[in-house]
């Protein structure tokens, strides 16, 4: 098969149809590619470019350019949301990502008082102003937008060790609270889908098997998150991924129920495994992210072939990676996806 241009490789593995060869990712958000080696290549630096769409933008080009990542993918942290919703924030430093510091909520049966998200908050607008930079910019790359799954958000709100026990003492609260973070992560990736978002990635760390338990995780996570997916997926025609953090293996029957047509993982689940029993799912990962911070770059290029000869339909992290990643790793996992599984 002759090669073809990055967003249709992307597209064509996400839709199951042919591709010359496995596409290389870092969406973003909390699995992010701005790593300090990019930072300087760019002058484009944490904190400012958090802020700042022009930054914003050439820093998540800069990996592509760079390191071979076949994408770019704003923004480059999962607090963009909860602050727009009344989280206060701190931007973090050159080699830390932005954290919430101050819950607006203290209880769950407050949420009703939280403002919804408004496309104008500052930061929504410098995300959105930095897709639209890179579509018109790099129109042949594909731009991912990435949104702080629904577990997570609402742990960004109240303090997360109250909002889980709200799960299982007042589910009935906690649910409708979840539905009104889901309506507002819709509103923003719908409106990433307009100013340019190819792909949008939806990942949840906070909402893992491991930390809800199978029988929460099934009914309170996956149905949020198919809500969500659907909803963007049948607004815009863009479809979304799906990134679970954790051991995913004693969650697989529950994970059968997730829409999403990619399902993004973490390296201490088995690929293989995953891919046996979810057959109909583009499996996406799992490179381990301490091996690309620590490793070397034949090390990295290995594990990325074991990846692919697993079953991954795209190579990428397998979570967030770390700000000193060197680059020369990042390049050898692209250059594993390049050269093949053989």
């Amino acid at each position: 098969m002759r090669e073809i241009n990055f967003k249709t490789r992307l597209l064509n593995a996400i839709n199951k149809k042919p591709v010359d060869r496995v596409p290389v990712l870092c969406p973003g958000g909390m699995m992010n590619m701005a790593v300090v080696d990019v930072m300087k290549a760019t002058s484009c630096f944490w904190p400012e470019a958090h802020i700042d769409p022009e930054q914003m933008a050439r820093l998540s080009v800069g990996v592509h350019l760079l390191g071979g990542i076949e994408n770019a993918g704003v923004p480059f942290c999962m607090t963009v949301e909860a602050e727009a919703m009344g989280a206060k924030v701190y931007m973090g430093t050159r080699e830390t990502e932005p954290r919430v510091v101050e819950y607006p909520l203290n209880a769950i049966d407050e949420w009703r008082k939280l403002p919804e998200l408004n496309e104008t908050h500052y930061r929504v607008e410098v995300v959105l102003e930095a897709i639209k930079i890179l579509k018109k910019t790099y129109p042949e790359i594909p731009v991912i937008g990435n949104l702080t799954g629904p577990i997570s958000l609402a742990t960004s709100l109240m303090e997360p060790m109250d909002f889980y026990k709200a799960l299982r003492k007042n589910p009935g609260e906690a649910m409708e609270f979840l539905d009104f973070v889901a309506e507002n992560i819709v509103k923003f990736g719908v409106a990433m889908t307009k100013a340019g978002a190819d792909v949008i990635n939806l990942a949840d760390p906070s909402g893992t098997g491991e930390i809800l338990g199978p029988k929460v995780f099934g009914e309170a996570a996956v149905p949020v998150i198919n809500k969500i997916s659907e909803s963007i997926e049948d607004a815009t025609g863009v479809p979304v991924m799906v990134h679970i953090c954790g051991r995913l293996l004693p969650v697989l029957d529950q994970l059968k129920n997730i829409k999403s047509r990619v399902l993004s993982i973490d390296a201490i689940t088995n690929l293989r495994k995953v891919k046996q029993a979810l057959p109909e799912k583009v499996v996406m990962g799992n490179v381990s992210t301490f091996l690309l911070e620590k490793g070397t770059p034949e090390r990295v290029r290995k594990a990325a072939k074991v990846s692919i000869n697993q079953g991954a339909g795209i190579l990428s992290p397998a979570c967030g990676i770390g700000a000193n990643t060197p680059i020369e790793n990042i390049r050898a996992m692209a250059d594993a996806a390049k050269i093949g599984s053989v």
